[in-house]
């Protein structure tokens, strides 16, 4: 793609960036935090910005987490999830609300109780860390709803996080795979992946 920045990629009349974020606040995430180079200053997100500078996705991940407003003011305490999105993924709107959806669902059928939360006690088998799309087998880590927790527990154990692969933190998750059956987690990455997408989504209601 010319080597630009693709979440400022216009599809619609809005950038992939903007695209996530209205996808983000309308299924009512939050905050939202954005791991990399101030792409908008305008944009309704906290920066932060990872160690070293293009260290990768889990150097985004530790920075976004190590951010003040990711817990709450009053009480200190994390949100119980947390969506790890690719900053250009086109069908953000699609993505998330399944997500959100998936996370509805195991808070639905998972202990209630903070104690037996802990410890997946009272369930047939361990509590479900995270829901994340797969493609053909392969696990679409940035189109993932993870425990807030869980993903504090990964990174302290990692250690260094610059350089690390997603699979290294995540792969020892529970996880409930989500089958991308319709391509929504695709991303752009030649002119021909762009022409396609802006008549899809031009012709879609």
């Amino acid at each position: 793609m010319g080597g630009g920045a693709k979440p400022l990629i216009e599809v619609g009349g809005r950038t992939l960036l903007a695209r996530s974020i209205d996808a983000l606040r309308a299924a009512r995430c939050a905050p939202i935090i954005a791991a990399g180079p101030v792409l908008d200053e305008a944009a309704p997100v906290h920066w932060v910005r990872e160690e070293p500078p293009f260290g990768g996705p889990i150097a985004a991940i530790a920075a976004a987490l190590s951010a003040d407003t990711g817990r709450d003011a009053d009480t200190g305490r994390d949100a119980e999830w947390t969506i790890l999105l690719a900053g250009d993924l086109p069908r953000a709107h699609r993505v998330i609300p399944r997500l959100v959806a998936e996370a509805a669902a195991s808070d639905a059928s998972d202990p209630s109780d903070a104690s037996d939360a802990a410890s997946g006690y009272g369930r047939v088998g361990p509590m479900t860390d995270a829901h994340v799309f797969s493609v053909d087998g392969h696990a679409q880590w940035l189109a993932g709803i993870y425990r807030t927790a869980r993903l504090r527990d990964g990174v302290a154990a990692l250690g260094d996080p610059a350089g690390a692969s997603c699979r290294a933190l995540l792969g020892g998750l529970v996880i409930s795979w989500i089958a991308d059956e319709d391509g929504v987690t695709a991303d752009i990455d030649t002119p021909d992946d762009l022409a396609r997408l802006r008549v899809e989504l031009e012709e879609e209601p």
